[in-house]
């Protein structure tokens, strides 16, 4: 699958993008009474009902199990699906702000492996939550950036912050094609259902490469298409949810091959999607990759 480099088409795409998680990032702060969901859990019983699906929730209802009808990054602002993808531990402490702002697809602190006093950058980082989750693990003698390009998620994540009293986090606005952070400045570079939201991801690969030190380590947890056809859906609506641009394994992989990637891997990450009923197409798949030394 090509890249998506037209200037108009790009911009349309990062626009509706921005706009997306800009309107999610402001009904999380607008909400005055946000606890996480007990007892009920999420099946495919409670799909579109509560916190599960809704009416905002538009053609996603993945996130909750209720079969493959999209991507995990559209589903309602509630606390649900953090609890979906992060054990116990993990949340612990986290506000509910953080949590209820969570769009990912996986958990790419799980298998990375972070050690105290490195430094991490989490691209497209939203309202923090893996930023907040990675900052425990490096502690107070290493750093966290968290990149995001949508004003109201950086408001949102910035506050978040604040209410945890955390200084070795810091959230910085840009684009994961334009990364502006040295070369060779991050130990870790890691990204949550968020690369397949470029239409550049040549860029976004090259642009990790350069951050990360020699032997420095990327995971990711993304929307992958599941056969080399890609997602069904590619209009700026399906970009936004994270289908549009999810593309072909092997294409996604052979990318970050080109960038200078060694070591690249793939594991499935705990969303599902059944081949048989899903019309989108798409699965989420956590990649692992190293900057050779």
């Amino acid at each position: 699958m090509p890249n998506n480099t037209d200037g108009s088409l790009t911009e349309g795409i990062r626009h509706a993008v921005q706009e997306h998680y800009g309107q999610r990032a402001l009904r999380v702060i607008e909400l005055t009474d946000v606890t996480p969901a007990q007892g009920t859990g999420c099946g495919a019983e409670n799909c579109g009902h509560g916190t599960c699906g809704g009416d905002d929730c538009g053609h996603d209802a993945a996130a909750c199990g209720c079969g493959a009808t999209a991507a995990a990054c559209c589903g309602p602002a509630d606390t649900e699906h953090a609890m979906r993808l992060y054990n116990d531990a993990q949340l612990q402490g986290l506000p509910v702000e953080a949590m209820a702002a969570s769009a990912g697809c996986g958990n790419p602190t799980a298998l990375a492996d972070l050690r105290p006093g490195e430094t991490i950058l989490d691209l497209g980082s939203g309202g923090g939550i893996d930023c907040f989750i990675a900052a425990d693990q490096v502690g107070e003698s290493g750093k966290v950036f968290g990149l995001d390009m949508t004003p109201e998620m950086l408001a949102l994540a910035n506050a978040n912050r604040d209410r945890m009293g955390l200084t070795n986090v810091e959230f910085i606005e840009g684009h994961l094609e334009d990364i502006p952070l040295p070369d060779a400045s991050v130990d870790v570079v890691i990204s949550n259902c968020v690369i397949c939201l470029s239409p550049d991801k040549d860029a976004v690969f090259r642009e990790a490469f350069r951050v990360l030190a020699p032997g420095g380590r990327l995971h990711v947890s993304d929307m992958l298409a599941l056969t080399a056809d890609g997602p069904r859906l590619t209009d700026s609506e399906a970009w936004a949810s994270c289908i549009g641009g999810a593309e072909y394994q092997e294409t996604y992989l052979g990318r970050m091959e080109s960038a200078g990637f060694v070591e690249i891997a793939t594991t499935d990450e705990a969303l599902r999607f059944d081949e048989n009923e899903a019309p989108l197409n798409v699965a989420s798949v956590k990649v692992s990759a190293r900057k050779p030394a």
